[in-house]
């Protein structure tokens, strides 16, 4: 398989690489981002780019690209509403469009959040944007298309938040995450179960197109080999 990510320079984008570069079936990683990340791997190749949508140029790079995650996200705090749309509906649906006339027979994974309204009546500004990018995706006539709705996330492996505030959260909460998650571990998820997750889609797909976290969890607890008990045991993001 050949991988293409968007947004790997964040949390959950750092794990999606990570994986990505660690599955014996992944022959090439893509990422996409403005700034060269200081990451070196056979497999691995990085389009630098200030403008995400500038993809043309690579079409012979993209054209058998089997997946895309798209990783990029950001929270509405702080966010005027139209800064927030611009940004996850504007800019996710201009490059899953880019993708689409590229390559229509790859599967396009978006991660969004838990909330997000699909009916995009809710009246929270952030769940209706949300609900309104997953929809419009959905439309898309992507090979196939996935979207993750994950909640709490726990960083592994040293992937950490851009957002110094989301930082400061995990810290907080990092010791009472393997309490939350014998509480709940349908919700309690990490970067490295989200990256085998995206990769069970392309492998395996789903009976369902919406995975909220517990069924993220599923996901890879029917996958081979894959144990998700394990990723508690794996070293935390340090800030």
């Amino acid at each position: 398989m050949k991988i293409l990510i968007f947004g790997a320079s964040g949390m959950v984008g750092q794990g999606a690489v990570r994986e990505s570069l660690l599955a014996s079936d992944v022959t090439e990683v893509i990422i996409v981002v403005r700034k060269e990340l200081d990451l070196s791997h056979p497999k691995l190749r990085q389009i630098v780019s200030d403008d995400l949508l500038d993809l043309n140029q690579h079409r012979a790079q993209l054209k058998d690209v089997s997946g895309c995650f798209f990783c990029i996200g950001a929270s509405s705090s702080g966010m005027s509403a139209d800064a927030y749309r611009k940004l996850t509906h504007g800019l996710t649906l201009a490059v899953a469009n880019k993708l689409f006339a590229i390559n229509e027979r790859m599967v396009f994974v978006y991660v969004s959040s838990a909330g997000a309204d699909s009916t995009e009546r809710n009246g929270r500004m952030w769940a209706r944007v949300r609900g309104q990018t997953e929809n419009a995706i959905l439309r898309l006539r992507f090979a196939n298309s996935f979207i993750l709705r994950p909640g709490l996330i726990q960083p592994l492996h040293g992937a950490c938040a851009r957002t110094r505030s989301y930082r400061v959260l995990y810290r907080i909460l990092a010791p009472v995450l393997p309490l939350l998650r014998w509480l709940a571990p349908g919700i309690v998820l990490s970067t490295q179960l989200l990256g085998e997750a995206m990769l069970g889609l392309l492998r395996r797909g789903a009976s369902v197109r919406v995975l909220e976290s517990s069924g993220i969890r599923a996901l890879v607890q029917q996958s081979p080999g894959m144990n998700p008990a394990q990723h508690d045991r794996a070293a935390p993001c340090v800030t």
